[in-house]
């Protein structure tokens, strides 16, 4: 008898051993994808977003600085389901009428550079509808997106096609295509993102590069960096890169141009992996490192979003790119973020990297809050917290 428990007592061990074995090895796994676990992603996404929501209040216009934060929040969101979340962004929403710019006069409107309520079809006053379109599929009350329609329903019945005139333009304006033409299921949403998107194309996309100039008077060799190379804007480019993972997601598969956005995402993946620093971040001036040299969060954080989106969505192949995003990932997390909740490294707005301009851990701002949260829920994806979005 005694050898017969003797023997029980062996395979039970031995089993117990396989087992720890088993466990080692996947914890080795695990430790050599880099991959974090979601309970630490969400508790990252928790302190940066109640960090900024504690200091700064919901009550402010809805130009593009506050509108690109709201699009982060409503990522964290849609990941953690925090409530406060939403409801910051209601609370927003309402103090602006659901609006951008204001004006009712309709012949007075313009689309060049201006922040007066009579530039209602400046890309940055529209970049707000994104929120208040995802609010819509929350609670779908028309008023949420009358305004929204109004505005770019008139915008496409104009005969001008040079509206996105700025690689910024890019992520503000063309994911409001996707999301109405999800809403309305009117096909001359998706006709004119391609439209104004070839406008925007023929006037900053650079061939030889993959990357976009800011705008037309940032093109070679009329401008320089100062050492005589091409000068491209990171978050210029993190504008463009992450604006077309929205729309890539957006965009029915049935779409006759979606190989169009999709070659050009996956040219800005390309570009964008050559320019990366070794420390995890992209500097200000792309390609010419010395031009303003350091780290600067938003451009980073755009791109890291970029990446994970594309390789949660089986877009972007994660063997050549899963290294690039967990680089971009390691410098958002351990640089730029501070022990308080502060995300440090921001270039303040501007439009070009500029030589000596201090940016530095106490450099925050909306937008990259934004651009973080942005890159943060995508990571809670691949980290297995939630499914890819569909």
């Amino acid at each position: 008898m005694s050898q017969y428990f003797n023997r029980l007592l062996g395979a039970a061990l031995l089993g117990v051993v396989s087992l720890l074995n088993t466990g080692c090895a996947t914890a080795q796994a695990g430790a050599k994808t880099g991959r974090p676990q979601p309970a630490e992603v969400l508790a990252l996404i928790t302190k940066v977003n109640d960090h900024w929501q504690a200091g700064h209040p919901a009550q402010v216009r809805s130009f593009w600085d506050n509108a690109a934060y709201q699009t982060g929040n409503m990522a964290a969101y849609a990941v953690t389901k925090n409530e406060k979340y939403r409801q910051y962004a209601e609370d927003w929403a309402v103090f602006n009428n659901w609006q951008g710019a204001t004006s009712t006069d309709k012949a007075a409107w313009k689309y060049k550079y201006g922040e007066t309520p009579d530039y209602v079809l400046f890309g940055d006053w529209q970049v707000c509808f994104q929120t208040y379109i995802d609010l819509y599929k929350i609670k779908p009350e028309p008023v949420r997106i009358a305004r929204a329609r109004e505005v770019m329903e008139y915008e496409m019945s104009t005969s001008q096609n040079d509206y996105w005139w700025w690689a910024d333009g890019l992520y503000m304006v063309m994911p409001v295509m996707t999301k109405l033409y999800g809403v309305t299921k009117n096909p001359q949403y998706l006709e004119k993102l391609h439209e104004y998107f070839g406008y925007a194309n023929s006037i900053m996309y650079d061939a030889e590069t993959g990357l976009y100039y800011r705008d037309a008077k940032y093109v070679y060799p009329q401008h320089k960096s100062v050492n005589g190379r091409k000068d491209f804007w990171a978050r210029g480019d993190g504008w463009v890169f992450a604006g077309l993972a929205k729309v890539l997601q957006d965009l029915p598969a049935t779409d006759p141009h979606r190989p169009e956005y999709l070659a050009k995402y996956r040219g800005l993946a390309a570009a964008l992996q050559k320019a990366q620093q070794p420390e995890g971040y992209w500097t200000r001036s792309l390609l010419d490192p010395a031009h303003a040299p350091g780290p600067e969060t938003s451009g980073t954080a755009f791109n890291t979003y970029a990446y994970l989106w594309g390789i949660n969505h089986g877009v972007l192949d994660q063997k050549q790119y899963l290294p690039t995003a967990m680089k971009g990932w390691q410098y958002l997390t351990t640089t730029a973020l501070q022990p308080d909740g502060t995300l440090g490294y921001v270039q303040p707005i501007g439009e070009k990297a500029i030589p000596g301009q201090v940016v530095d851990k106490n450099s925050t701002a909306n937008f990259g809050v934004g651009a973080f949260l942005l890159a943060a829920s995508e990571m809670y994806r691949y980290a297995g917290g939630a499914p890819a979005k569909s």
